[in-house]
């Protein structure tokens, strides 16, 4: 209310010190006076101006008081009258009363204490309030300023959840402590690390910033341009075109853009889910592998002579053989491996059981792999969703979609060059119901129609914390930041880069996003109860090296069957006058009538009496016979 560098007050301390009423050794100065001294004197010089002036000595008669009485001093209407209309110059200023009884027409000034000290920013008076005139914050900072100690920064931002809101509080809060949020509590952290002070001011609108068609930029990036804030924070997306507008400080958060849709509906299972876990291809080839090696198996077995076998081995010299892979046998042999069952048949010959442990190491593979992705289906929720990616919603009609107009994701699309993108923007362009003003509409919207939201990535986050219908449908689109803004050429960037930086390498903002994002206002409500995901079908490019390995096992265990039986036709007629390549052609032959199961066993002797007969002899021809045609039916 007073300066203390005022001539009047100069004056009135000097008078003060030179009275001869004041005998202390004490040296008075203006600039010790405390406002509540300076009030007392104007009070006492108003007092003494109105009786001198209005109400002389000799004309104020005494009047004796009573302390029960209630009646008012004779002179006091007059005294108040006197009052009403006194204009008497103080340390204070005009000393002037309204007809209430109110001091009027004086001007108070406007203080900041900073590390020089005292300093004047601003006025306040009754005729045009508040006036400051606090230069900015970069024009009191030297070039060489180490440290924004004691600075004071007007900071701007939105009552956007969760980087600015209204503090909720059963008493009443004034300046900072009316705000929390994210981006609150991100300065709070910054002015420990740098010392400056700060008062936080709202964009009533909610805009960040835009520019219109002249070059004007509205919103809180119009108020950092105009000077009205030093700092702009909230969910402020870094771009090029912003870029040359204002600075901003390094990102402390990375995004994306996303689609924000309601979540999907658990897909019913399937009545014949249990073929899930392989595609159609593996189930095919599975298959082929089957009746591939089981007529392999076969023709193994027919080939190989260690699966002819004495049907009864009492008999050391029987006449005839018997094969237990028939053509049926074998086809069950391959199943009850495949089902892991197993079965009475057990392969004698090295090329059966060659290719027997192919397949069963083949048949250990697959049925474990069919276990494993089997639990995964019954386990995991699969959901559908309409769509997928941007794409996707871009080429279907039934669903809109938008975005915040004027906002950083709408720019987006519109500057991008992909065809897709561009067509985005060209939908939301020509339909203009489809943009909302703020974030929360969108929301609003998504919840309660078939509308999809395109906004940041964290802001998503952040909704399906807490709104349990609503999911992210795709991956983010692009990659970016948001950041501090501030006037072109700040000197204090690097400042405000160098404490970010240090708040990430310390872990402060991971802190900050799980308070806010998971912790405070309702986050954390939305966990899944149930895993959800898409499980893929196992296709031949996942499990085709064991096929690979069956076909080689299998080839193998063929060339093996041949060899078996060159060496049994030169061990026969090693002791035996035959040829080998007649002995051959007859084992092909008899290779070749499938439908025999029975051969005829060779016995020492038995060429020469061929050669007479024609035939192989047996010990029982006629038995032989029997045995062969009830085979033969019973396959």
């Amino acid at each position: 209310l007073f300066d203390p560098s005022d001539i009047d007050v100069v004056d009135a301390f000097d008078l003060l010190d030179n009275t001869m009423y004041l005998n202390y050794d004490v040296q008075i100065e203006s600039y010790t006076l405390n406002l509540e001294t300076a009030l007392m004197i104007d009070a006492v010089k108003f007092l003494h101006t109105i009786i001198n002036e209005h109400m002389p000595p000799d004309h104020i008669d005494d009047q004796p008081l009573h302390c029960n009485n209630s009646d008012s001093w004779w002179h006091g209407t007059s005294f108040r009258n006197y009052m009403n209309v006194a204009n008497v110059n103080g340390l204070t200023g005009v000393i002037k009363f309204d007809a209430k009884g109110y001091r009027s027409d004086f001007e108070a000034e406007i203080i900041e204490l900073t590390t020089d000290g005292l300093k004047k920013i601003g006025t306040w008076n009754t005729t045009t309030g508040l006036k400051i005139q606090r230069r900015s914050v970069e024009e009191t900072l030297p070039n060489n300023e180490n440290n924004l100690l004691g600075k004071h920064f007007t900071i701007i931002t939105t009552l956007t959840k969760p980087y600015g809101l209204i503090k909720d509080s059963a008493k009443q809060l004034y300046g900072n402590d009316r705000y929390e949020g994210f981006g609150v509590d991100l300065i709070y952290e910054l002015s420990k690390i740098l010392g400056f002070n700060y008062t936080i001011i709202v964009q009533d609108d909610g805009a960040n910033g835009s520019k219109d068609k002249y070059g004007n930029w509205d919103g809180m990036l119009g108020k950092v341009r105009n000077k009205t804030a030093d700092l702009a924070i909230g969910d402020l997306t870094i771009t090029s075109e912003r870029e040359n507008a204002v600075d901003f400080t390094h990102p402390f958060m990375t995004l994306g853009i996303s689609i924000l849709y309601k979540k999907p509906e658990p897909v019913p299972p399937s009545l014949f889910m249990f073929t899930s876990p392989f595609s159609p291809q593996v189930w095919l080839f599975l298959g082929v592998a089957y009746v591939f090696v089981s007529l392999s198996l076969f023709v193994m077995g027919r080939l190989s002579p260690s699966e002819w076998q004495n049907p009864y081995p009492c008999i050391e010299e029987p006449g005839f053989l018997i094969n237990q892979f028939t053509f049926k046998n074998s086809f069950w042999f391959t199943i009850g491996s495949l089902m892991q069952q197993g079965t009475e048949l057990a392969p004698i010959g090295a090329s059966t059981r060659m290719l027997a442990g192919v397949w069963w190491f083949f048949t250990l593979i697959m049925v474990s792999s069919y276990t494993a992705n089997l639990a995964a289906f019954l386990t995991v929720t699969t959901l559908k969703t309409p769509f997928n990616n941007i794409q996707e919603l871009a080429k279907q009609q039934e669903i809109k979609y938008g975005a915040k107009a004027n906002g950083a994701t709408a720019f987006f699309f519109r500057d991008s060059d992909r065809a897709d993108y561009r067509m985005i923007w060209k939908y939301m362009h020509k339909n203009p119901e489809v943009m909302v003003k703020e974030n929360n509409d969108g929301v609003v919207r998504v919840q309660n129609e078939n509308y999809a939201f395109l906004m940041e990535s964290t802001s998503i986050e952040y909704v399906t914390e807490r709104q349990c219908a609503l999911a992210r449908v795709g991956e983010e689109l692009d990659e970016k930041g948001y950041g501090i803004a501030m006037r072109k050429g700040a000197l204090y960037r690097p400042h405000f880069n160098t404490a970010i930086l240090k708040l990430q390498e310390t872990g402060m903002l991971s802190i900050l996003k799980i308070r806010w994002w998971k912790e405070k206002l309702g986050g954390g409500n939305c966990q899944e109860r149930f895993s959800t995901g898409n499980v893929t079908a196992l296709d031949l490019e996942n499990v085709g090296g064991v096929f690979l390995v069956l076909g080689v096992g299998t080839f193998v265990g063929i060339v093996m069957a041949f060899v078996e039986l060159s060496m049994s036709v030169m061990k026969y007629i090693k002791h035996q006058n035959a040829k080998y390549k007649q002995h051959m052609r007859e084992e092909i032959k008899f290779f070749l009538e499938f439908k025999k199961n029975v051969k005829p066993a060779r016995r020492i002797g038995d060429h020469e009496e061929r050669e007479h007969d024609g035939e192989f002899p047996f010990n029982n021809i006629n038995y032989l016979e029997n045995y062969i045609n009830e085979n033969n039916q019973n396959e």
